[in-house]
C-alpha cells in the first residue's frame, strides 16, 4: 500500500487528482491510500512521517506548498514531493527541498502518471515497520507484520500476534489510524485484520491465522476485492 497525500485547496483540482489517482491504481496495480489536506499548514504542523508521496499545490491560503515542504524536509528526507503549480518559475525553487518534479495546471493525466511511476521507484524499500503501544505493564514495540488481528473488547483492544496477546487502552479508530500504512482492513466493528495473515474467506467468516472472525455484510465485497488485488500483485 502506497500512502499518497494530496495537498490542494481548490476542490476541483483535488477531485481531478483523486480521479487520476484512481485511474493510475487501476492501470498499474499499485494500491494507493489517499490522504487529503486543504492547506500546507494542515500537513506540515504535526507531520509525523508515514507518507510515501506528497502531491503539493504551491499557492495556498495559509501556508504555501514551498514552506510546507521545507518544514516536512526537516523531519523526513525520504518522502517524495511532487509540486502542483500553474507557474513554471516555481520549478527552480523546488530543487531546494529535493522535489522530484512539478506538474503544471491544468492537470494532465499522463504527466501525473509519469511522475508517479518515477516517484514509486524512489520510495525506500520497506524495513520492519513497528508501532509503539502503551499497556498496563508499560510501553511495548510490535512489528506490524507480526500482528495477526486486533480485537475490540469493551474499552480495550487486544493485539493478537504470533508471539502472544497484548491488551491496551485504545479504540479501534486509533488502531486503524496507526496501522493505516500496512495491510490491515476493518472487517467488522470489532475486528481489524492483517490481510497478510488471511488464509481464506468462508461464508461470513474471515480465517486469520486459523481463527474464524466475522465479516460484516457491508464490508465483505471490499474485503474480497482487496484480497483479489493483493493476489494479482503477487
Amino acid at each position: 500500500m502506497i500512502r499518497v497525500a494530496v495537498v490542494e485547496d481548490e476542490k476541483r483540482y483535488a477531485e481531478e487528482l483523486d480521479s487520476f489517482l484512481s485511474r493510475f491504481s487501476e492501470e498499474t496495480g499499485n494500491m494507493l491510500k489517499i490522504l487529503h489536506y486543504t492547506d500546507g499548514d494542515e500537513i506540515a504542523e504535526d507531520y509525523a512521517g508515514g507518507i510515501d508521496i506528497i502531491l503539493m499545490d504551491i499557492q495556498m491560503r495559509f501556508m504555501d506548498g514551498m514552506t510546507a515542504a521545507q518544514r516536512i524536509r526537516e523531519r523526513d528526507d525520504a518522502v517524495v514531493i511532487i509540486f502542483i503549480t500553474n507557474r513554471v518559475d516555481y520549478a527552480v525553487r523546488g530543487y531546494r527541498v529535493n522535489a522530484l518534479d512539478y506538474i503544471l495546471k491544468p492537470l494532465n493525466y499522463y504527466a501525473l502518471k509519469d511522475a508517479l511511476l518515477r516517484a514509486i521507484e524512489r520510495i525506500p524499500a520497506p524495513s520492519a515497520e513497528k508501532i509503539t503501544l502503551r499497556s498496563a505493564s508499560g510501553f511495548l514495540r510490535l512489528e506490524t507484520d507480526s500482528i495477526t488481528y486486533v480485537e475490540s473488547i469493551g474499552h480495550n483492544l487486544i493485539y493478537h500476534t504470533k508471539q502472544g496477546e497484548h491488551t491496551v487502552r485504545q479504540n479501534m479508530a486509533e488502531a486503524e489510524d496507526r496501522l493505516g500504512g500496512s495491510h490491515f482492513f476493518r472487517i467488522h466493528k470489532g475486528y481489524l485484520v492483517n490481510l497478510m495473515h488471511v488464509s481464506s474467506v468462508r461464508g461470513n467468516d474471515c480465517i486469520v491465522d486459523g481463527m474464524p472472525l466475522p465479516v460484516s455484510r457491508t464490508r465483505k465485497n471490499d474485503l474480497m476485492r482487496i484480497l483479489v488485488e493483493m493476489a494479482d500483485l503477487h
